[in-house]
């Protein structure tokens, strides 16, 4: 697999962390209490931000996880705060720096989670009053290595922090969450405010997981530079718009890059105009679209002039398979082709989509009802020689995979790398937390975070995008994912210009895209 281009931050999974820690300790000689030490201070500094006075419960588990929390017990006791410490586990449990941290803790000793005190045999079950009674609850029950579903005391646990209400910081991941992949499979804690160590978690930023994260704090605890943070996923960096293809003196409309965009049917003129447009503004120098002839009137009265078109044959305002030759024919010239926004999901479109994409010799970007074409067919793909990117949400990955779109987007992780690599493409999972794999392995995480593309429209935008890239000369992976930023940095860009995320419809997004291309731009969003 090929290591991560600069424009991705490392994403370590838990493996790879485990292997951080241990190049720290084994290696470098920095002391592993001193590591959790460190990190019970960034967790302690977080809370006082959140809440600087009042009591505070620490809910801890037996592992390294629940040493950090009962670091961040003891420095908030040391500056007078009233700390409950309730444990998961009794106390003969605790082994290494976590027992260490809990002969050190001040005060009252560790409670059980229900309260009473560890050795007593009974005694009021006041747990739940006293979380209610709590300004901030810090959730140190399960680490980064933690998988699966919670049980036992652990999910009790969790179950008692849902109930309290009161906001929660958690320690590097939230107890439930698969740090690994964002997976979410049984009781999981929705946090405040999550404290990471060292590097952001690839859960942390990959749904459900990152619904429950919060605000994602990363604290530096010390790790040496030069860590060896292998790994085949990464967050998209601004820098990644410094790929983005540029004209020079010598440009000319070809070199800048020619798209086509095959699409379009009645009822559904506006995708193929939209996708086309949003090509443009990409920095696309020359697009023609190939649709339904009893189109082009219609899409030409849309008002923009420079956009080129051929009408293909059509039935009953669909394209279908005696356009197919057309359609390949235009394809000449090169460029990069668009294939699916408006197309509909008639017969004869699926037969075009299907037959198109086979026969395309050009990097093709395939969307909307081009990817419904291909439901349960997903391996047909794999014989394209050309670059192929895929842009699905849930559903329609759900479609091309045979599954139901609640259990992708429940391993959304996992779906989309099983995607790119029956396909042979690189495959665009969108939402908040746009996913973008490679068939070898290799996912780009967006950070999300631009809910005025929330809207009708917005995925026919990003298409034109990614042809415009494709088009501009870009690998398929640096396509995407350049794709995948330029469209959220315009998605944010439209909503300051209108006043609020809600405002925002898919032409506001376009006509944002030529700033947003702007690193400065970008760094001042």
């Amino acid at each position: 697999m090929k290591p991560l281009p600069p424009w991705l931050t490392p994403l370590p999974d838990a493996t790879a962390m485990r292997d951080v820690d241990r190049w720290a300790i084994d290696e470098q000689g920095v002391a592993g209490l001193e590591l959790m030490e460190r990190a019970g201070g960034a967790v302690a500094r977080a809370v006082e931000r959140l809440a600087p006075d009042g009591p505070v419960a620490v809910l801890c588990g037996k592992g390294n996880n629940g040493g950090d929390g009962l670091v961040v017990a003891r420095l908030l006791r040391q500056a007078g705060r009233e700390v409950a410490v309730l444990c998961s586990s009794p106390p003969e449990e605790y082994s290494g720096d976590a027992a260490a941290n809990l002969e050190r803790l001040p005060g009252e000793r560790p409670s059980r989670l229900d309260g009473t005190p560890w050795g007593a045999s009974d005694g009021p079950a006041a747990v739940q009053v006293a979380l209610g009674d709590c300004v901030v609850l810090v959730d140190a029950l399960l680490g980064t290595g933690s998988r699966g579903a919670p049980g036992g005391p652990i999910a009790e646990a969790i179950e008692l922090v849902s109930a309290a209400g009161a906001p929660v910081v958690s320690v590097d991941v939230p107890s439930g969450v698969d740090a690994s992949s964002g997976v979410v499979a049984g009781p999981a804690v929705r946090a405040t405010r999550t404290v990471t160590f060292h590097v952001a978690k690839p859960g942390l930023w990959i749904d459900p997981g990152k619904e429950h994260a919060g605000v994602v704090e990363i604290a530096d605890i010390g790790i040496p530079r030069g860590a060896p943070v292998a790994g085949a996923l990464g967050l998209i960096e601004p820098a990644v718009l410094d790929e983005l293809p540029r004209r020079g003196p010598a440009s000319t409309k070809f070199v800048s890059g020619h798209v086509l965009l095959a699409g379009g049917s009645r009822g559904l003129s506006g995708a193929p105009a939209m996708a086309c447009r949003a090509a443009m503004r990409a920095g696309a120098g020359y697009v023609t679209a190939l649709i339904p002839q009893g189109l082009q009137a219609i899409i030409a009265s849309y008002g923009t002039p420079e956009l080129m078109s051929v009408g293909l044959q059509e039935t009953d305002g669909s394209l279908d398979g005696r356009a197919v030759s057309a359609a390949l024919a235009a394809t000449e010239r090169g460029g990069a082709m668009a294939l699916g926004p408006g197309l509909g999901r008639s017969d004869g479109a699926g037969e075009f989509a299907r037959s198109v994409a086979q026969g395309c010799k050009l990097a093709l970007v395939i969307d909307a009802d081009a990817l419904n074409a291909h439901a349960g067919r997903l391996g047909e793909l794999a014989g394209r020689d050309a670059p192929t990117v895929l842009t699905p949400h849930a559903g329609e990955l759900g479609r091309l995979l045979g599954r139901e779109s609640a259990e992708i987007a429940a391993e959304r992780l996992a779906a989309v790398r099983e995607a790119a690599e029956t396909s042979g493409a690189v495959v665009v999972l969108k939402g908040d937390d746009t996913l973008v794999a490679e068939p070898a392995g290799r996912v780009a995480v967006s950070r999300g975070g631009s809910p005025g593309l929330a809207t009708a429209g917005t995925g026919d935008v990003l298409t034109g995008v990614i042809g415009a890239l494709l088009a501009g000369g870009l690998d398929p992976f640096t396509a995407a994912a350049g794709g995948v930023e330029l469209h959220l940095r315009a998605g944010r860009l439209a909503a300051l210009a209108v006043g609020a995320a809600e405002g925002v419809i898919a032409s506001d997004v376009i006509e944002a895209l030529p700033r947003a291309r702007s690193r400065k731009a970008a760094e001042d969003d």
